[in-house]
């Protein structure tokens, strides 16, 4: 394993397959490492074969719940860009700052009333089902869609590949803001490279 892949505390201390199981999710590249592999082993083998979306992929079922909606939230923001604005993005930040069942509702009645055209509504579909169940109130007596917080953080990261140029960069980029955020940290990191917005000169 790679140094790029330590210390990363808050996924599960479960194989791979286990959660990419449990997320309802495969992977398109063949993996030699057994099927008890660690999420770190099979980052590192992702990575030599630089099977980027599986790496994107792997970490969307690794990460726990609310640790993947503000993964999500970084995703939105950079697809929104400086300026843009979005009462999906700020519910979903709402809850992941508290995730109370207030700013749980408020996340519900956005997506309800709101969420139509806005390209951040998978963050705030993250934040809706990330306690496990459909909802507060009488819905949290439902199971959750299996998988649905993970397949909505793939989705919107997957999605800030069409407001890049450099899609290697961007791809490492998405990587990098979930290690960090599996390690504790903010998810605040910087891209390896400068990237420019799709369509700059």
């Amino acid at each position: 394993m790679t140094k790029r892949f330590a210390n990363l505390t808050k996924i599960p201390e479960q194989p791979a397959s286990r959660l990419l199981a449990a997320g309802n999710a495969k992977l398109r590249e063949k993996i030699n490492a057994p099927a008890s592999a660690s999420v770190e082993v099979v980052l590192t083998e992702l990575e030599s074969k630089e099977a980027w979306i599986d790496m994107v992929r792997l970490m969307s079922v690794a990460l726990p719940p609310r640790e993947c909606v503000w993964w999500a939230c970084l995703a939105g923001r950079q697809i929104l860009g400086a300026k843009g604005q979005s009462v999906c993005l700020d519910a979903a930040e709402a809850w992941v700052f508290d995730p109370s069942d207030a700013n749980r509702i408020r996340v519900q009645e956005v997506l309800e009333n709101e969420a139509s055209g806005d390209l951040t509504a998978p963050a705030a579909t993250a934040a809706l089902y990330a306690p496990g169940n459909l909802g507060p109130g009488n819905l949290a007596e439902h199971p959750a869609p299996p998988g649905i917080v993970g397949a909505c953080g793939f989705g919107i990261n997957l999605r800030t590949l069409k407001v890049v140029d450099d899609l290697d960069v961007q791809f490492h980029l998405i990587i990098d803001r979930a290690l960090d955020i599996a390690r504790g940290g903010n998810g605040q990191v910087k891209p390896r490279a400068p990237l420019k917005e799709a369509g700059d000169a």
